[in-house]
Order: structure tokens, then sequence, then C-alpha cells
């Protein structure tokens, strides 16, 4: 056989090969230290615990990263139960931020995470800007760690309870002090509770946030109407699943078009197709949580899903897709 029909067979079997999209993303371009992601599919802080337990049913270094549970300088209990519901078509869940603090986090989980080769990103809250810094300072630096998400949604006890996500002011106080007290890239999780999502986000971008998650739970509540009494402990909780995902959607577009750094999109992602519409909508990463409850597999298979995507559409660089939503 001649060496030009064997070039020719060599061609057209290299073009029956599927593609192999690049899956590669960057969440802090230009900070301080990197936090490049394998692929753009990561868990959603609460959902999986500290991803240990995920860690037993599959390969997790499979996935882009993983987000540790809500972490706070002291334990916590959490709120009395009943404090998960379920709803149409999603949940509603007020923990509380139950954790075991962040020392035995660092004692007895991070040299855990220290062991596997996926970046981890500490979910932390605190009830004062002091206690935010205090949390990044005893976080930088630690192994098994490669980022922090700042729950800005929660209260904001200087200032009689009111969320710092709420206000510009108080959510670019927060997130100045932390990355004044960390070398760590700083995503800023916004809560989609406020009027203008965007100012919020312009306030964290310059107050130096290298990206933004869009979005926590929306606020909501289910009665029983036998008893007559909210089906939670607390009479309000937080919405998650595919209920809100149009909702944060939406957010994410608003977002994305507002700001110049990454926003990862996090709201009732159930499948590699919901994944594709907020990488459309302009987000360089997605976050999976409440489809985890059904099924703990859930986001191998939106990974699964999105290369599959890919690959039957020519996607070569995921990349190409970010913000690719066509709205003219």
């Amino acid at each position: 056989m001649s060496s030009s029909v064997t070039d020719l067979h060599a061609v057209r079997a290299a073009a029956a090969r599927p593609l192999t999209p690049s899956l590669s993303v960057d969440l802090a371009p230009g900070a301080k230290r990197e936090l490049t992601l394998r692929n753009p599919v990561m868990t959603a802080s609460g959902t999986s615990s500290n991803g240990l337990e995920l860690a037993r049913l599959f390969d997790i270094n499979r996935l882009g990263s993983v987000l540790s549970k809500g972490v706070t300088l002291k334990p916590r209990r959490g709120n009395p139960t009943p404090r998960i519901v379920e709803t149409p078509a999603g949940m509603l869940n007020s923990i509380g931020f139950q954790n075991v603090g962040v020392s035995k986090l660092l004692s007895d989980v991070a040299t855990v995470w220290e062991t596997w080769n996926v970046p981890v990103v500490v979910n932390m809250l605190g009830d004062t800007v002091d206690e935010f810094a205090r949390l990044a300072q005893v976080l930088d630096g630690a192994p098994g760690v490669a980022g922090l998400e700042v729950n800005i949604s929660c209260p904001n006890l200087d200032v009689g309870g009111v969320a710092f996500g709420r206000d510009p002011v108080a959510a670019a106080r927060v997130v100045e002090a932390v990355v004044t007290s960390t070398t760590l890239p700083v995503i800023a999780k916004l809560t989609p509770d406020v009027t203008d999502i965007t100012v919020i986000a312009q306030a964290c971008q310059d107050a130096g946030a290298d990206a933004l998650c869009v979005a926590n739970s929306f606020v909501g509540m289910s009665i029983d109407v036998n008893s007559r009494r909210p089906r939670t402990n607390r009479p309000v909780a937080g919405l998650t699943g595919p209920a809100i995902k149009p909702l944060a959607l939406r957010l994410v577009w608003e977002t994305a078009n507002a700001v110049e750094i990454p926003v990862i999109g996090c709201g009732g992602i159930m499948d590699g197709r919901d994944a594709v519409e907020f990488i459309l909508a302009g987000a360089t990463a997605v976050q999976v949580g409440t489809a985890s409850f059904r099924d703990p597999f859930a986001p191998i298979q939106v990974l699964e899903e999105l290369v599959q995507y890919c690959t039957e559409n020519g996607v070569s660089d995921i990349n190409d897709l970010i913000g690719a939503v066509q709205v003219d």
C-alpha cells in the first residue's frame, strides 16, 4: 500500500474518532494563587458534607472541584428539626450551618483533602467582618485548601442581623477583609434576595473577589394546613432544586454581563443540559447541589452529559460556550 493511501486512511480514522473536548476552566485569572479546574463541574456547599461520602462512591478526582460544608470559627449545632422539607420540584432547608468548626475541619478533614487530586474550596461564614477575616487567616496556607467561598448571605450581627449580601457596602467590607487576610483565591457567594444582584456583584469585584457564585438559595416557606404551622422549625427556609433554575439562570446572565471576573452558576442544575444552559448564560463553572440528594452520582452524571453535549455539537473547548447565548 502506498504512503499516500496510508495517509488517507489515517486522516479518515482520525476524523471518525470522537472529539475529546478541552474542559479546563480558570476561576481566578490574575489571582495570587491559581484555581484552575480540570472541568467546570463542582459540588455545591452543604449538599455533600465535605466530599468524603462521595469519595466512597466514585473517583472524586474526576470532578472539577469540591466545596466544603459551610464552616465557622467555632462548632455550631444548627437549627432544631424539622429542618428539611420536600417541595414541588425542590426542597426547603433550614440546617443552620451545623458544622464541626474550623479547627476540627483542618485536623480531621483537610488531611484527607490533601491526598486528593482535586481542588477543595472551603465555604466559610462569620457573624461579623472580623470573624470572616480571622477564618481567612486560619485557612490561608492550610494543606488541602485551594480556595475560599465567602458566604455573604448570612446575618451581619454588626448591623442588626441584615444579611451582608443585601448591602453592597457590607458585602464589599467582608470581601475586602477576606482578600487582605489570605493568599487563596476568593469566591463571593451572592444571595438572590436583593433587588439588583449586579450592584452587589460589582461591589464584590471592586473589593477584590476573584470570582462570584450565583446564587445561594431563595427564601421560601411551607405550611402544614392541618397543624397550621410551618413545616420547618423556623418559619422560612432556603429553597433549592429545579424549581429555582430559571430564576438562578437569569441572575447568572445578569451578573456575567455586569462583571469581568468568572461567575459560577448554582441553582437547580440536575443534568448536563442544565449545566450547558448556565455556561451559555455566562457561567465559567457550575455547582451541583440538590440533585445529589436524589442521586449521589449526579455530579458525575452532569459531567458525562456535558462532555457528550460538547462531543455531539463539535465544541472543542468548553470556554467557547461561556456567555455564548444569542439574545438578539
